[in-house]
């Protein structure tokens, strides 16, 4: 990312709106503008993630499988990170996934569910 676009970013909100007051008199729709600001962004890898809900909410938490053992008995997964979201954004992510997923697929193939361990 270019210097001067991470400095814009960093000068400006999440999320920059900006309607003139006679266009929304009007009642005429305008087009907003969205600026992402990556000053704060942390970057986590994880290989789990399990997903819980309530009627107002959708809890996504991720981890780390630290199964370097199969012998064990017992699976120890790290939850690192959670993301709590209303169920219209979870919808939204949904989606998104759901179109990435199927563009990956194209360009590299079918990914397969993997097979639960036997034991």
């Amino acid at each position: 990312m270019p210097t001067e676009t991470v400095q814009e970013n960093r000068q400006t909100a999440a999320r920059e709106t900006q309607t003139p007051p006679t266009a929304a008199a009007a009642g005429q729709q305008v087009q907003a503008r969205i600026r992402w600001d990556d000053s704060n962004l942390k970057s986590s890898y994880a290989n789990v993630c399990n997903v819980s809900s309530t009627r107002e909410e959708i809890v996504l938490s991720f981890g780390i499988n630290q199964a370097w053992e199969r012998q064990n008995n017992e699976i120890m997964v790290q939850l690192t990170d959670r993301l709590i979201l209303s169920p219209f954004a979870a919808k939204r992510l949904a989606g998104l996934l759901n179109s990435v997923i199927s563009e990956y697929e194209g360009r590299f193939g079918q990914l397969s569910e993997p097979q639960p361990a036997r034991r």
